[in-house]
């Protein structure tokens, strides 16, 4: 079971670092970012998945619960787990279905317990089967057609802003549709495909040789990012 890819937000720098430390130490979360506002963490998200917020309440701009509501009804949006001051939000943060509710101070046993209670959420909603592994392919946009995109076809992805284009076996030139890579992210079987660098995503499967952590598809040569070299090193069983 891999680990939960975390992002610590509270506004306060001292609170930030306790978070972030606390994070650090549990042997199965990740610290993927640590964000000062919900505007940072909203930038976040857009580039990469996350499965772990915790969220601080009270903060500047957007409140931790305005930030949380603009993420319900997304397919893969992440568990919360509020950290305040107040205990007055209590309610309503369980109302919003957060996995925990920390009070500010938070002891490490708290947080440890908060953090266990995610982890064996995680994994129960792992033991259930996504659509995507229920099925062969998506559609995408392109060409104004829907064009069929089989998963066992795809080599890998590329991420250009709001477009993606995506390399097939059966194909000379890619699908190009009107897509984020983290749109598309979500489409994919997790364990068929990773992403290895904020523009790319490649199928494990396709991979011929890594040599100086660039991957090598065919004529493809992808570099791995440096913030997924540990994630991807795990995943070809050389870390």
């Amino acid at each position: 079971m891999r680990k939960l890819r975390c992002i610590a937000v509270d506004d306060e720098p001292l609170a930030l670092e306790l978070l972030e430390d606390n994070i650090r130490q549990v042997p199965f979360l990740e610290l993927a970012a640590g964000c000062q506002n919900a505007f940072e963490a909203m930038d976040i998200l857009h580039e990469q998945n996350a499965d772990l917020v915790f969220l601080d309440i009270q903060m500047p701009g957007i409140t931790g619960v305005q930030f949380l509501k603009s993420l319900q009804g997304q397919s893969t949006s992440p568990m919360v787990i509020f950290i305040t001051a107040y205990e007055q939000y209590a309610l309503e943060g369980f109302e919003l279905d957060v996995v925990d509710y920390l009070l500010k101070p938070v002891s490490f046993d708290r947080f440890l317990k908060a953090a266990n209670k995610a982890f064996e959420l995680f994994k129960l909603r792992q033991q259930t089967p996504s659509p995507e592994l229920l099925s062969t392919h998506f559609f995408v946009n392109a060409n104004y057609a829907l064009v069929k995109i089989r998963y066992d076809e795809i080599t890998y992805i590329e991420g250009l802003k709001d477009y993606v284009k995506i390399y097939l076996t059966s194909a000379r030139h890619p699908v190009i549709t009107r897509m984020t890579l983290k749109g598309i992210e979500q489409k994919l079987p997790t364990h068929e495909f990773m992403r290895v660098h904020k523009s790319y995503i490649v199928s494990l499967d396709k991979i011929q040789s890594v040599r100086n952590l660039k991957i090598h598809i065919g004529e493809a040569i992808i570099p791995v990012g440096e913030q997924y070299v540990e994630e991807f090193m795990k995943s070809i069983g050389e870390s």
